[in-house]
């Protein structure tokens, strides 16, 4: 292909392209065709005038009548034609954007003047700054505005306005916004604070609490916890933490703000004014216990306990509530010359309807103590000290509590004060009547100890003499039973002998009755046999029923009679065979039983009957023996 062909081909396809490239370019040198983007608004600056008004008024810096300069209308997103390049400037500017959380402060660049005395402008219709032709042209003023923006995306005129992005206000919970202003009326002489207005939203709607009279700088009503669109170029807020009065306590309110109030407290009261809630003063209603959003700035509450208060006079105790941390042991001079310490607690109540009064006659609680109780107390156990030496105040104790409860009492109550009770505590007198006293007291306790120690002796030797007598009465008791078993001995063998004779005299007669019966012949043993059998069960039904009590009967009769015909039996033989004769033959049964030897290695002689000497001196040994043995066994026992 030749190269004129080429070119003919290059521009056919070159000069359409070209032209699509440039055909902004071309719109805009043509019908002057301007196109602002979605996201952007188109900021208009005119260069010159061909017909109309020349050049802007003095002082202004901003068009919008069309004189050349920067211009108070901007472009929308959209097209626009017959805007020149040679003869106007399009600038795009981002949207303003204010983020959540946060508000926009607003600075006008143009407009009237401020007024003296004023520091922001007031609010112009002008559709939250994005119409800067409204704002001018409706008497809008240059400087810092009242009005804010609000979270969100807005066309703002950058020429005319400049915008500041800044925090919310946020007060957090159990926590108060104390507010002051920057602009308002001056305040009223003799003032510290503005006073409240309606319907201004919390200070939000800055003209709106302008136009209601507000005042500048420190403000009664205070604000809660939330988040506020509060212009900061207006108010100042500082957070305190809310007013908490514990339980077992009211808040008296002190009010620096308000109408001078009615006093409550009567004529008997001269202490200062006792006012209704609202009025300056001191409250005559106190705060139950709760949290209260008080402004400190313009209202003090003083916490003044209702339950009973403990005061310590004591160096080294204090209670919790740290009222008596500057009270301490109370020294005081006997009237013996002695100075001695002791430590006083003082029991108070506040009722809750006299708490008013006794904050308007002392200012707080402290006072009440450094005022009132310190020197009540102190000079009443003084004075009551020199009127007594150390010991008498010592023994008096409890009377002197009970009068120091009642002298205080009376006292407190002029303050609206009630003294429950009035306490001692320790006494400590000085260490050289202590030594003396304690002298004194070991010497009679000595004393006494000597005495309980001699009537103890006197206790032992009497406890002595009766056991001495005690052992000697032993011995004689001991006698007499050996006396009495000797004797009952003694009539055991003569029961038994007794027994065993009569035990002969049965057996003799119980054998003659068995021949008897044996003689009688078989045949009445036949008849006396059906006869038993006939009356066999009468007789054992008898029988039975009789047991029980000739059993009792029977043994007592069997002991009785085993004794008598022991005894009959010694008395039969005594007779057959003569007492000497009985005696040695008793004596043989029992030399038999005990095998005994019969011959001794030494035998005794003597006179008389030749037969019966070696019988006779045998028994004397045998005699002696069981004497022997006898007195051997009692030595034992």
């Amino acid at each position: 292909m030749e190269a004129s062909q080429l070119i003919k081909w290059g521009l056919i396809l070159g000069i359409p392209l070209l032209c699509i490239l440039l055909y902004r370019i071309i719109l805009r040198v043509c019908f002057g065709l301007v196109i602002v983007p979605e996201d952007r608004i188109g900021l208009v600056t005119k260069k010159f005038v061909l017909v109309g008004k020349q050049t802007l008024p003095e002082g202004r810096i901003i068009a919008t009548e069309g004189e050349a300069g920067f211009q108070a209308q901007t472009l929308a997103p959209g097209v626009y034609f017959a805007k020149w390049f040679w003869q106007y400037d399009i600038t795009f500017q981002p949207f303003t954007i204010i983020p959540t959380g946060k508000i926009g402060l607003v600075l006008a660049r143009d407009g009237a003047e401020l007024e003296t005395g004023f520091i922001l402008a007031r609010k112009v219709p002008c559709d939250s700054f994005q119409d800067a032709q409204a704002f001018l042209k409706n008497g809008g003023r240059k400087g810092r505005q009242t009005g804010i923006i609000s979270p969100g995306s807005y066309r703002i005129n950058t020429f005319l306005f400049e915008v500041e992005i800044t925090d919310m206000i946020s007060i957090p919970d159990n926590a108060v916004g104390i507010v002051t202003t920057q602009e308002g009326k001056s305040l009223e002489e003799g003032q510290i604070a503005g006073r409240i207005i309606a319907e201004h939203n919390k200070f939000q709607d800055v003209d709106l609490f302008m136009n209601n009279g507000g005042y500048k700088g420190l403000q009664e009503q205070v604000i809660l916890a939330g988040s506020y669109f509060l212009n900061p170029w207006f108010a100042k807020v500082e957070t305190v933490r809310m007013t908490e009065i514990p339980i077992g306590h009211v808040g008296v309110v002190i009010s620096y703000v308000g109408n001078d109030g009615e006093d409550l407290s009567g004529v008997e009261f001269k202490h200062g004014n006792i006012v209704a809630r609202g009025s300056k003063g001191v409250w005559a209603e106190p705060l139950g216990p709760g949290k209260y959003p008080i402004n400190p700035y313009i209202m003090k509450v003083e916490l003044v306990p209702t339950t009973n208060l403990v005061l310590n006079w004591a160096s080294a105790r204090s209670e919790a509530h740290q009222l008596d941390k500057n009270l301490s042991t109370i020294t005081v001079r006997s009237k013996d010359g002695f100075p001695f310490n002791l430590d006083v607690a003082q029991i108070i109540h506040i009722p809750t309807t006299e708490a008013p009064k006794v904050i308007g006659r002392f200012g707080n609680m402290t006072n009440l103590v450094s005022q009132v109780l310190e020197p009540t107390i102190g000079n009443y156990f003084r004075n009551s000290a020199q009127d007594s030496d150390v010991i008498a105040f010592l023994g008096t104790r409890k009377e002197r509590q009970e009068s120091a409860r009642d002298h205080i009492g009376k006292v407190l109550q002029q303050y609206n004060v009630f003294g429950v009770d009035t306490l001692i505590g320790d006494i400590v007198p000085p260490e050289s009547l202590m030594k003396t006293l304690t002298d004194r007291k070991l010497a009679e306790e000595q004393k006494v100890t000597y005495e309980t120690q001699m009537k103890a002796q006197e206790t032992r030797q009497s406890l002595e003499k009766e056991t001495a007598i005690a052992e000697i009465q032993k011995e004689i008791v001991k006698a007499d039973q050996g006396v009495q078993i000797a004797e009952r001995i003694a009539d055991a063998s003569v029961k038994k002998a007794t027994g065993d004779a009569n035990s002969v005299r049965l057996q003799a007669n119980a054998e003659a009755d068995r021949l008897k019966y044996l003689a009688s012949g078989e045949a009445e043993k036949t008849r006396l046999l059906a006869k038993a059998d006939s009356e066999k069960i009468e007789w054992l039904a008898k029988a039975e029923a009789e047991r029980i009590s000739l059993t009792g009967n029977a043994e007592a009769e069997k002991i009785l009679a085993i004794g008598k015909s022991s005894a009959e039996s010694y008395k039969l033989a005594v007779e057959a065979m003569g007492g000497g004769n009985f005696t040695q033959l008793k004596v043989m049964e029992a030399i038999g039983a005990q095998h005994i030897k019969i011959m001794p290695d030494i035998l005794i002689g003597g006179g008389g009957d030749s037969a019966n000497g070696p019988i006779n001196g045998l028994l004397g040994l045998q005699l002696l023996e069981q004497l022997k043995n006898n007195n051997s066994n009692k030595d034992t026992q």
